[in-house]
């Protein structure tokens, strides 16, 4: 009998812990991810309270200084004491987000049982909420007063009243999925209600007379609420996020399976090894650290490995080809370090076959060319060498042969050959392929290329030719994206503004939904200023100040500029321009974006370093950001 119920102990001191870890590794996901949301603030509340009372419990129950045990037992009743007006805080901001926002009451009943909450917290020290510290054979707890009994009157009525709000949340959900998570946050709900109660304090007599029915009974109730909480997460994780739910599925159940799961394996796997080895007479075993680091790889290793099974069968479907194609696209896309790294390889080799010591590629950027990667004597070459004549010089006398092996054509610039880097598709006729960019490479004394180094260099130049191809495609890949962005946004963020409250899903306005992305908007706009797509496709165009300048600026595009034209001037200090510090956000929005100097230039003149530069600007865009909400504010407002 004693043996059977110290290892029911044990597995309660377990599941304890592995509830304290799960509450405050879901408390961190609510903290990092939808903290913007009234219901997700409320169940972090929640949270706190259960890994306050988790904790202290896990430790009262392992503690061997008989002195500190009631200070721990009182922290534990600091979480539970907290728990009656958290969840009438996540019961009423339940109900608003379905469609009844509270008209003043009950947001001063949630602020009055905070108050409450926090008196009855004022009484913890003392002796007056719970009694002396009684210990018996089977566990440890504090002895019952007339404040105890008040405050589960004040326990059990909240929670009641707390229930009855959530029964009214559900019954105003229409679709089936919105009823569902409605259920798994209210089942998630009780949880924490009910486990985390000290029902030692008001059921001693009961504890004492039948010891393993109790212990039973909360190991049952303690794995009961374990798989609860993660419910009751999985439903709140979808409040207050535009992600498609299986992007929410997925980042949850990841953070579970590397969070809580292996901490709590880790720490149970810990746990019985050390007992073993004392009940073997080993105080302390090499064994322990062993199995804590093991289990540990073991289980991250395991994540890793099946984490692209379970999300392939389980969020995304094991027919979406599309989604499988994005998610190789981040593998196999080639960045700018990737390719720079390639095309120095390729200069590397045309150096060694050319036997030379300089090289260098170059890509067109229109107007002109932007040296990228250089080898050698080549590093000391500027941009501006590279002229516009020369550009005409190698289009004019290129004859690009579709469907035919192309012969490589040589020009000599300087003490370099130069190679062009042609696109190799077909064009309309009478028109050459676009040119991409050069190959340079440094003649040789006797100025003669043999057969062997020839076809050496047309081969490195044609994967060269490759990798500028695959810029390009890359690049239009991009810009699709920043042109489709905020349209997905906007349906994303529709579906969630629609999961619960099926009336915003109609009268939600782009502007409402999309006000945090503001800042974004002006900074890529601003980037584009002089054309491009984040200006032309800008969602600044929808503002009412845009669309009442059109008439006046010949067309939108225009106009928008002429907006950001305005916001910015509104932040300009008086007088004459300086190069001061009351100049200095004015002079980083001038010089940066309307005069396109690069940043290094910028940050030279002003006599700051880029990353100074960076964070000054951040700043700078935001002003220009409230200065256009002003002006939208007062179009709209009539003035």
């Amino acid at each position: 009998m004693p043996s059977l119920i110290g290892s029911l102990q044990t597995l309660n001191q377990l599941l304890t812990a592995g509830i304290a870890i799960t509450a405050f590794s879901l408390l961190l996901y609510a903290l990092s991810f939808n903290l913007k949301d009234r219901v997700a603030r409320s169940v972090a509340v929640i949270f706190f309270s259960v890994v306050v009372v988790f904790v202290g419990e896990s430790i009262a129950s392992v503690i061997q200084e008989p002195e500190l045990l009631p200070i721990w037992v009182r922290l534990n009743w600091v979480g539970v004491i907290f728990l009656p007006p958290s969840y009438l805080h996540f019961s009423d901001a339940l109900l608003a987000t379905t469609g009844r926002p509270s008209r003043g009451r009950r947001r001063l009943i949630v602020r009055l049982t905070y108050l409450i909450s926090a008196a009855f917290v004022l009484a913890v020290p003392s002796s007056e909420l719970m009694g002396t510290m009684i210990h018996t054979t089977s566990t440890n707890y504090l002895a019952p007063t007339p404040l105890s009994w008040l405050f589960f009157a004040y326990y059990t009525a909240s929670m009641i009243w707390a229930w009855i709000n959530f029964g009214r949340a559900y019954r105003r959900t229409i679709t089936r999925t919105s009823q569902r998570r409605m259920t798994y946050l209210i089942a998630g709900a009780t949880a924490p209600a009910l486990s985390a109660f000290p029902y030692l304090t008001y059921s001693a007599h009961f504890v004492s007379s039948h010891p393993i029915i109790f212990w039973l009974t909360a190991d049952v109730v303690n794995i009961i609420t374990s798989v609860l909480i993660v419910l009751m997460a999985y439903a709140v994780a979808f409040f207050g996020v535009s992600w498609p739910d299986r992007v929410v599925k997925r980042r949850l159940f990841k953070w579970v399976m590397r969070g809580p799961v292996t901490a709590s394996t880790v720490l149970a796997v810990t746990t019985l090894v050390r007992r073993a080895g004392e009940s073997l007479g080993s105080v302390y075993s090499a064994a322990v650290p062993l199995a804590m680091v093991g289990t540990l790889l073991l289980m991250q290793y395991t994540v890793t490995m099946l984490a692209p099974i379970w999300e392939r069968y389980l969020f995304y479907g094991n027919t979406d080809n599309s989604l499988q194609l994005v998610q190789r696209l981040e593998e196999r896309l080639l960045t700018s370090g990737d390719l720079g790294q390639f095309l120095e390889a390729i200069l590397t080799a045309v150096c060694d076959h050319l036997q030379i010591k300089s090289a260098f590629v170059v890509v067109l950027v229109p107007p002109g060319f932007e040296m990228i990667i250089t080898v050698g004597a080549a590093e000391q070459l500027q941009k501006e060498e590279l002229t516009e004549e020369l550009v005409e010089v190698v289009t004019r006398n290129h004859e690009l042969e579709i469907g035919a092996t192309q012969q490589l054509r040589l020009f000599t610039w300087g003490d370099f050959w130069l190679v062009p880097l042609f696109e190799d598709q077909p064009t309309p006729a009478g028109e050459n392929a676009p040119l991409l960019g050069l190959l340079g490479a440094e003649r040789a004394m006797d100025d003669i290329l043999d057969e062997e180094q020839r076809a050496a260099l047309d081969t490195l130049s044609q994967r060269a030719t490759l990798a500028l191809i695959d810029r390009v495609q890359q690049q239009k890949v991009f810009n699709s994206l920043e042109t489709l962005t905020p349209q997905v946004d906007w349906i994303q963020r529709l579906r969630a503004a629609g999961r619960y409250d099926s009336a915003d899903l109609l009268t939600a306005t782009h502007e409402d939904i999309q006000d945090d992305d503001f800042s974004r908007w002006v900074k890529d706009a601003l980037s584009h200023y002089w054309g491009g797509p984040k200006l032309s496709k800008s969602p600044l165009l929808r503002l009412q100040v845009v669309q009442q300048a059109i008439q006046e600026h010949d067309g939108s595009v225009n106009a928008l500029r002429a907006i950001l034209r305005q916001g910015v001037e509104q932040i300009k200090p008086e007088g004459k321009r300086r190069f001061t510090t009351e100049w200095l956000l004015y002079n980083i929005l001038e010089m940066k974006f309307m005069e396109g100097r690069k940043v290094r230039d910028v940050a030279t003149r002003l006599a700051m370093s880029e990353a100074d530069l960076y964070r000054k600007q951040r700043v700078a865009i935001e002003e220009v950001a409230q200065a256009l909400m002003e002006m939208e504010q007062d179009v709209r407002s009539g003035n």
